[in-house]
């Protein structure tokens, strides 16, 4: 398995499970099936609903003799609404008790949003804290200490821009390890993934397939299929696999973590096989053209400017 250095020279296995959207049995199940076929980093966070179900897989790939805990890389997120100092420890002990661990091996800020503390999802601006009141730098403070105490591995951000990243810089001791954020060929971000390959920070992609399963809320009219795109088959076709082997295969060969989701065993080995493609150069340059900076997660639903949240990815 293909692996990514931290700073320290710690790994990640770059090819990683993505659980959003995902609970219950399936999961489980799906968990089980994963890291007997050799997936070791699974992806998770407070607002999936889902890190007991985690556990549970966890546990009993642990009790059957699978894999140890040192074996795995399990990363959660802290929700919008504990972003205060005084809140992130206890809602990253909460995903600890969830999940049955000790330690995280990567805990992640998930947006840089702030809503008021025990607000899941917000309905108007009341239900925001207002940036002045729960700046971004005074929760990575908080996350620092996490580290310090032993109960994550690594800190990381998501869904943060170069913008987020430089005033995070300014008051930290350690910048961000890893951000997680929606890349795919039709959203590139090159300008934020030269910035994060030259500051040490793992990027990695999140929706890499496109994120269809998500709920019809959430999307835009006639919204593109990466998979039916047109170089993306012919792609697929010339190295005689699926469209989404393609599209995880990019990831790994930009040097980025991809965390695409999969329930289904089949699907779970195709994407575990997609990290043995090997493209050729003229292939990879013909993928830049791909780029239009489309987004099929666009943070709009975060916007609150009364609060000082006008949420523009840039």
């Amino acid at each position: 398995m293909q692996q990514l250095k931290f700073r320290n020279q710690n790994t990640m296995p770059a090819l990683g499970l993505g659980t959003w959207k995902a609970q219950g049995e399936e999961l489980v199940r799906a968990i089980t099936q994963a890291v007997k076929m050799g997936y070791r980093h699974i992806d998770t966070a407070m607002i999936y609903q889902n890190e007991r179900d985690i556990g549970d897989a966890i546990r009993q790939l642990i009790k059957e003799g699978v894999v140890s805990r040192e074996e795995l890389f399990i990363t959660s997120k802290l929700w919008n609404d504990q972003h205060l100092e005084e809140h992130v420890a206890a809602a990253v002990a909460n995903s600890l008790q969830k999940l049955g661990l000790d330690y995280l091996d990567l805990y992640l800020i998930h947006w840089p949003i702030a809503f008021k503390p025990g607000v899941v999802l917000p309905e108007s601006s009341d239900d925001y804290t207002s940036l002045e009141k729960a700046p971004i730098y005074k929760t990575w403070r908080a996350m620092e200490a996490i580290k310090e105490n032993g109960l994550a591995k690594h800190i990381g951000v998501s869904n943060f821009t170069i913008k987020h990243l430089v005033a995070l810089k300014h008051y930290c001791r350690e910048t961000p390890e890893v951000n997680q954020i929606e890349l795919h060929p039709l959203l590139q971000q090159t300008e934020l993934r030269d910035y994060c390959q030259n500051n040490d920070i793992i990027l990695t992609a999140y929706a890499p397939l496109g994120s269809g399963d998500r709920h019809q809320s959430m999307k835009s009219a006639q919204e593109p299929d990466l998979m039916e795109l047109e170089s993306i088959v012919a792609l697929a076709k010339k190295y005689q696999v699926s469209p989404a082997q393609i599209l995880i295969s990019w990831h790994l060969n930009r040097g980025c973590s991809v965390i695409p989701k999969a329930m289904q065993s089949q699907h779970l080995s195709q994407n575990m096989a997609a990290v043995q493609i090997q493209w050729l150069p003229e292939d990879l340059v013909m993928m830049k053209e791909l780029d239009q900076q489309y987004r099929f997660i666009n943070g709009h639903f975060f916007d609150c400017p009364e609060q000082g949240y006008d949420w523009v990815f840039a």
